[in-house]
This record gives structure tokens, C-alpha cells and sequence, in this order.
């Protein structure tokens, strides 16, 4: 429809409402001008008053017919005027207005999406001399990742993380074969003190005297988000055995999947 004048925006509409500080006065000042009293809807004490009867509006001043007290709750709603705003009000948008897999990730706020935390990533510093035939905790004492400061890099070794849900852990250790023919080298991965996970190579050949062997075993893991832990074993059944350390060749790590 043609009209005079600038084209309006669409817009959403509400009325403007003000509310008052009371006083033993029957004088009041009115944010938005009025041509008379039937332009406002006057509540006292949640009761609307009539209008020309209980009060008079002209300009910006409210005159009431009798006096409130302090402790009055007064407030007026403008039916005169409405309020526009190009945006939609409050909680006016709902899912089926948005368009499908129209929002991406740099619209949303940090920490909206999961994250695969707690998390951690730790190495063994140095070799770690072991006694043969004897299953021992590997002593992952350098922390390259712990998000949640939930992994204990120099007391027992241990990842107890402290969000319930399914974890992926790995656990990779180097061992040097210094004998022959049917070393037995394994390493494992145990939950709450006992073996969950393993990992096994048996020498084939004499001729493998003093190469190195890695081992890495990992999987997914129930863990309780409180007393449930994690810790890296190895075992190495042979002459004059060690973990090796350094260079990330043993490791050990776990993190939150997200979805399952």
C-alpha cells in the first residue's frame, strides 16, 4: 500500500510500561508525554484505577485523586504508545523459527559444545630399570597435557578423572631385548588395581639380541567420575630389562568421548 513518508521497518511491538517510587504525594512525573488520562492504565497495588476519576494525565504529569503511601506499589502502562524494536522480544524465538543447520560454532558461546576433557598426556622421562619377570607400574612422570589436574605425575601414576562417562586411554611402552630366543615382554593397562587391558610380543629369534620393542594397547574404558583410576603397567621377562624413557617413546594417555 502506498504511504507518505519513510517505509517503516518490520518491527515487533509491545507497550511501554513505567514503574514509580512512591511517596506520600499525589504528583508524579510520566517518562513518555500524554494527551490525557485514558491514554495510561494506572495500577496501585496491582488494582487498575479509573482513569479521570482516580487520577488526570496531561503532558507529563500524573495527578492522583488521593494520596499513596510509601508503600505502594504504583506502575502505568502507555496504551497511547507503542514501544518498536527490530528485535524479537524475549524468549519469542523457538527452535522451528531458526533455520536448519543454519547456526555454526563461531556463533556460539565458549563452553556450549562438549569438549573431550578431562584429558591428559603424559611421558616417561628417562629409562626406568625394572626387575625381569616382575609386572611393574611404568612411571609416566612428565605431564605434556592434564586439563582437569586429574592424572598424579609423581606418587602413584594414576588417572582418575573426575567426569563420569566412557574414556579412550592408550598406553605405549619401549623395552630393549637384551637376550634370545622367547623373551616374553607385555605391557597392560589396569582399572582400579586390576588388568584390563594387555598387550604381549614373545622373541622369535636369537638374532633380535638388543633391539628395541614397543608395545602400545589402548581401548574404551567406563570410568565413575570419582573413585574410578587408571594406571600403565609393563612386564618384561628377560635379561637386564628397562622401559625407555625419553623422546616419547613411553607414554600414556586418556581422554572423554564425546556422544556415547
Amino acid at each position: 500500500m502506498p504511504f507518505i513518508g519513510n517505509q517503516p521497518a518490520l518491527s515487533y511491538t509491545s507497550f511501554a510500561k513505567q514503574d514509580f517510587t512512591t511517596s506520600a504525594t499525589t504528583s508524579y512525573t510520566l517518562d513518555n508525554s500524554v494527551a490525557n488520562a485514558n491514554e495510561l492504565a494506572l495500577f496501585i497495588n496491582f488494582v487498575r484505577q479509573e482513569p479521570t476519576t482516580a487520577y488526570s494525565a496531561s503532558g507529563t504529569t500524573l495527578t492522583l485523586t488521593s494520596a499513596t503511601a510509601s508503600s505502594d506499589d504504583m506502575y502505568c502502562v502507555y496504551l497511547g504508545k507503542a514501544v518498536q524494536t527490530v528485535n524479537p522480544p524475549n524468549a519469542s524465538v523457538g527452535a522451528s523459527q531458526i533455520v536448519d543447520a543454519s547456526i555454526t560454532s563461531g556463533k556460539l558461546a565458549s563452553g556450549v559444545l562438549p569438549a573431550n576433557t578431562p584429558a591428559f598426556f603424559a611421558t616417561l622421562s628417562s629409562n626406568q630399570s625394572v626387575t625381569s619377570a616382575t609386572t611393574t607400574k611404568v612411571q609416566f612422570n612428565t605431564e605434556v597435557v592434564d586439563t582437569d589436574s586429574n592424572y598424579d605425575n609423581s606418587t602413584n601414576y594414576r588417572f582418575t578423572p573426575t567426569t563420569a562417562g566412557k574414556y579412550f586411554v592408550f598406553v605405549q611402552v619401549e623395552s630393549n631385548f637384551n637376550t634370545g630366543y622367547g623373551d616374553d615382554f607385555q605391557v597392560f593397562i589396569y582399572k582400579n588395581g586390576s588388568q584390563l587391558l594387555r598387550g604381549r610380543y614373545v622373541q622369535q629369534s636369537a638374532t633380535d639380541n638388543g633391539f628395541y620393542n614397543t608395545i602400545l594397547v589402548n581401548g574404551i574404558v567406563d570410568m565413575n567420575g570419582s573413585s574410578d583410576y587408571l594406571e600403565g603397567f609393563g612386564r618384561y621377562d628377560g635379561n637386564a630389562p628397562f622401559f625407555s624413557g625419553g623422546d616419547y617413546r613411553t607414554y600414556f594417555g586418556a581422554y572423554k568421548l564425546i556422544g556415547v
